[in-house]
């Protein structure tokens, strides 16, 4: 039996992948260099959110296993990670 937290995180996942997939498809259609741009620039907001929830999903199926400390350092991690790429 699959673990419903992995689920989930594969389930945000894919969600994600379809979003990117469809925002290349209408960049294609759209064959304008500023509509491209629109488009990547809601995917760089749509990027950060599905790395928050999938690491939260995992974090919350961790939660009784991993040391108080260990899930701080993936916290700031992740922190570090959205701050770096402001």
């Amino acid at each position: 039996m699959r673990d419903p937290f992995v689920n989930g995180m594969a389930t945000v996942r894919f969600v994600s992948a379809s979003l990117e997939f469809t925002a290349a498809l209408l960049m294609l259609r759209f064959g304008r260099v500023d509509t491209a741009l629109r488009i990547n620039g809601v995917l760089g907001l749509v990027g950060p959110i599905i790395l928050i929830l999938t690491t939260a999903l995992g974090v919350a199926g961790m939660a009784g296993r991993v040391q108080i400390g260990k899930l701080a350092l993936i916290f700031v991690g992740v922190y570090l990670i959205l701050y770096g790429s402001r």
